[in-house]
């Protein structure tokens, strides 16, 4: 791993970040003299509760706070704590609170595949709320109930979410690339009350029907007593029992109330991708998302009141989520919907270009992509507005790090972030006033005491592990929809190391404490005993120009395990013997021998789920004959035909 930095932020921006703004903060408060990241993370780390509630106060949280900063339980004090036990807030008034000081500005900026940018204000957002909070209060929507959308990503979406968060009902949401099944798998257990979503939506210059899906979901759902259209690609004649999303907000709205809830109140019902069963239903808190996101936000990331933040997201994946508490700091939400690749590769940029993003999120399939593509934004497009890119979904190899600094732009902050549905948050993330090595992410996120733990369950760096989170924090699940005893989020997180978050992910801690992502842990790979992480062959492979994608999988094979790789191929071209001894040559060469396949075969298509993850489990339980849970978690599930009884796999 290079021990020279690829980005040093500048003496300005570190003198005019946020993160330094704290630091001193903290100094004031605590008598203390850090000075750099290292030191505010031990700091944070050894003494979260005053890091919590400092930040409280910096990021000028609207609520009464309470007394208490933590209350610890004594048998289990990581995995049921609670934190500001006595504190009273609503999510959807701090995320509002900017309207006061710029009514006038713009809060919310829309553009799809046609280029053409809509935006509403800030006291344009704040009306819109209140009509659709009036029209749910007359739906009998009261705290506690759930409120869905099958929504795109779109800016009626986040004024539904709001609206719902003002009463101090839970939202969950689903994209309209879910199909009936898939999304009944998630609304069926949620069992929401209204159910918000558009007539259609555009993907890759056609437009789908997304109307007659949700009528499906509506009649599968018996709990949904109203069904909310909103008019996005137009011509759809509604139902007499179907609302108009537009009428709502032509109804004189009353001035905007919010109803204030226990930190822990749940806000969102977030979904697990459901590969390995039914989609797991995590409930995030009113308190854990706002005091999380402003961390990760404004110290993390940066962001400033006046920014301009994208990410490429769903609402079917938890950067919708991450990316609307933007709002919170009084920076503007630049939204798109559609394919990132139409009408070329260049409509991201140009969106960029356009509105000024300060922050940039994408995935890291979309980055190697482009780089597959040879487009170069840097030679297209000024992007002289972005500070800061974002990069998370899967491993951001150390060649994207390159392609980012040669091809995008030099002097950017490079943030390969990662954490999870699962805290609707981020274990490592970005520093402003640190460096960006090639192929690591910058830093652990502060308060959260991230480690690598070995086989033996002890602390190591420079060495591959698990990674865990061995201290409490405020964004932990409030647990499982429909769990009463809690034993299904227990077993998912805490019961392998007891009172520890096992996280899943296998990593390595690195000398300039970055950290280094080698997959899934339950996807790595076992040959001969030895633990190889699928990202280190992904790295290599998916660099050659003749291959589009792969995926690879351990095969149970003579009382041991085979390494078996599947390559998407470039049209026109063939398997042949010199392709797969190029293959073979680069993986030994830059990876280990344990590390080449046994065996190499083509396919046309790599089974993902919906926000774009591999399905490396569903491969391996087709090639082994065992069902595969949750076809519908998938974006492409007849992928899968093809590695079934392969009869290279016999041999």
């Amino acid at each position: 791993m290079s021990q020279h930095p690829l980005w040093r932020p500048s003496t300005t921006r570190v003198a005019n970040a946020n993160l330094t703004e704290f630091m001193d903060t903290v100094n004031r408060q605590y008598s203390l003299k850090l000075t750099n990241y290292d030191q505010l993370y031990q700091w944070s780390i050894d003494h979260s509760d005053a890091f919590w509630q400092t930040l409280w106060s910096f990021a000028s949280v609207v609520g009464d706070m309470g007394e208490r900063i933590v209350e610890r339980a004594p048998d289990f004090p990581n995995k049921d704590s609670r934190w500001f036990p006595d504190a009273k807030i609503n999510f959807a008034e701090n995320l509002l609170q900017w309207a006061k000081d710029m009514p006038n500005s713009e809060a919310i900026i829309f553009s799809g595949e046609d280029e053409h940018a809509t935006s509403i204000t800030w006291a344009e957002l704040v009306q819109q709320t209140s009509g659709v909070a009036a029209y749910l209060k007359e739906c009998g929507v009261e705290q506690g109930d759930v409120i869905a959308g099958y929504l795109p990503n779109i800016a009626q979406t986040v004024v539904a979410m709001l609206a719902t968060a003002s009463l101090g009902a839970t939202w969950t949401s689903t994209s309209p690339d879910f199909g009936v099944d898939s999304v009944l798998d998630r609304f069926g257990q949620t069992k929401p009350k209204v159910l918000f979503t558009t007539d259609g939506y555009h993907y890759n210059g056609k437009t789908h029907d997304n109307l007659a899906k949700a009528r499906e979901v509506r009649e599968g759902v018996d709990s949904i007593t109203h069904l909310v259209v909103i008019p996005f690609v137009g011509g759809a004649t509604l139902n007499a029992d179907e609302t108009c999303f537009n009428a709502i907000l032509k109804k004189p709205a009353p001035e905007l109330t919010f109803t204030r809830v226990d930190f822990d109140s749940p806000l969102y019902v977030l979904y697990s991708s459901g590969t390995t069963g039914k989609p797991k239903c995590i409930i995030h808190s009113v308190g854990g998302m706002l005091l999380n996101h402003l961390k990760e936000h404004q110290l993390h990331s940066d962001v400033k009141a006046g920014d301009r933040i994208f990410y490429f997201t769903t609402c079917g994946w938890m950067m919708w989520n991450w990316m609307a508490s933007a709002l919170a700091s009084g920076a503007t939400l630049i939204l798109f919907d559609g394919s990132p690749f139409y009408p070329d590769a260049g409509v991201l940029w140009r969106l960029t270009d356009n509105q000024g993003v300060t922050l940039f999120g994408t995935s890291a399939k979309y980055l190697e992509a482009q780089e597959k593509q040879a487009y170069l934004p840097m030679d297209e497009h000024k992007l002289s507005t972005l500070k800061t890119l974002c990069s998370t979904g899967s491993v951001l190899a150390p060649e994207q790090f390159d392609f980012v600094y040669d091809n995008i732009k030099k002097d950017v902050q490079l943030s390969s972030i990662a954490g999870g549905t699962d805290i609707c948050g981020c274990f490592v993330l970005g520093s402003p006033i640190s460096p960006v090595y090639r192929g690591q992410s910058q830093v652990r996120g502060l308060a959260l005491d991230v480690e690598v733990f070995n086989n033996e369950g002890k602390p190591v760096q420079a060495e591959k592990g698990e990674l865990v989170c061995c201290n409490s924090f405020p964004n932990q699940p409030v647990g499982f929809w429909n769990d009463p005893d809690g034993k299904r989020y227990h077993d998912a997180y805490w019961g392998k190391i007891d009172d520890i978050w096992f996280h899943g992910d296998y990593v390595e801690l690195t000398q300039q404490n970055g950290m280094v992502f080698f997959g899934r842990s339950d996807a790595i790979l076992n040959p001969g005993g030895v633990r190889i992480g699928t990202a280190e062959i992904y790295r290599h492979v998916n660099q050659l120009d003749e291959i589009i994608d792969s995926v690879v999988i351990g095969q149970e094979w003579q009382n041991d395990v085979r390494v078996v790789l599947f390559v998407k191929l470039k049209p026109g071209i063939d398997l042949n013997d010199n392709l797969e001894r190029k293959i073979r040559t680069t993986i030994r060469t830059s990876c280990t021998p344990r590390h080449v396949p046994a065996k190499i075969i083509p396919i046309t298509d790599i089974p993902r789920t919906k926000s774009g993850k591999l399905a490396e489990i569903a491969v391996r339980d087709v090639v082994h004959g065992r069902a595969v849970a949750q076809l519908s978690a998938l974006d492409n599930p007849e992928s899968l035909d093809q590695y079934n009884h392969r009869p290279e796999l016999q041999e």
